[in-house]
This record gives C-alpha cells, sequence and structure tokens, in this order.
C-alpha cells in the first residue's frame, strides 16, 4: 500500500484556508476597514505638522513609525488578507499605543491639541481594525456552529 504525499502548498486543508481567508478579504467590513486603517494611519503619521505639535520631537518620531506603521498592515490586508491576516492584531495595539502615547513618553507635550488627536486617531485607528480582527473571528467562529 503506497501512499501519495502532496506537496505542503497542495492541501486540500491548506488551499480551503487560503480560500477562506481570500473570501473574508473581500468582505466590505475588512474592505472599509483597511481603508480607514490607511486614512487613520496617514493621519496619526502626519499629525505633528497637520496639528503643529512637530517640535515635540519624541512625540512627532513616535506617531510617524506608529501611522506608517498602520499604513503599511492596511496596505497588506487589501492586497492579500490571507497572507497578512496573522498581524491583523497588530493594528488595535498600535491604536490603544497611540492612545497612551502623550502621557508615557518623556517631555511629551501634554496640550489639548496633542491629546484630542492622539486620543481620536488611536480610537479611530482601534476601532477601524477590529472590523478587520472581526470579520477573520466571525468567519472562524461561523464555521464552527
Amino acid at each position: 500500500m503506497s501512499s501519495q504525499r502532496l506537496p505542503i502548498e497542495e492541501h486540500p486543508d491548506i488551499t480551503e484556508l487560503q480560500g477562506r481567508y481570500e473570501r473574508i478579504g473581500l468582505k466590505p467590513a475588512v474592505q472599509m476597514g483597511a481603508g480607514m486603517i490607511v486614512l487613520t494611519g496617514l493621519f496619526v503619521a502626519l499629525s505633528p505638522w497637520i496639528v503643529g505639535f512637530a517640535p515635540s520631537t519624541q512625540l512627532a518620531v513616535n506617531n510617524l513609525v506608529v501611522g506608517l506603521t498602520a499604513v503599511a498592515l492596511a496596505l497588506g490586508f487589501a492586497a492579500s488578507f490571507r497572507t497578512t491576516h496573522g498581524l491583523s492584531w497588530v493594528v488595535p495595539l498600535l491604536g490603544v499605543w497611540t492612545i497612551v502615547a502623550p502621557w508615557v513618553i518623556y517631555n511629551a507635550d501634554h496640550s489639548l491639541r496633542v491629546i484630542l488627536c492622539n486620543v481620536i486617531g488611536g480610537a479611530v485607528l482601534f476601532l477601524s481594525s477590529m472590523a478587520v480582527v472581526g470579520s477573520g473571528l466571525m468567519r472562524r467562529k461561523n464555521e464552527r456552529t
């Protein structure tokens, strides 16, 4: 009795899993969430210059890095959700970090505009990313029942 082994890429479970994540990536909630993450990430990245707290160098660099990271991840979700879904949990953490960053970063500006910018930007980033994360989890939950 000889059994042929398929390469792992051709295993039926792998191809079904890839197809599932491709279908999830086409859902309007994921596409809208990814689009909002891109826009919010760009705002967070540029906010030191838009709102005018660029002289607060450490917070400005933090917002630039966090915002561009969120944009890169969202573009990955939009381009190929099946290969980037494993990183979708990072974006909500970036949103939470954006909210708390003005209080955590040493010598950050604590003016109302800085606080509002980071809290609102972080909250929108968190909520938008939860649409992406939630779509993957809901699909998985529905398949178990």
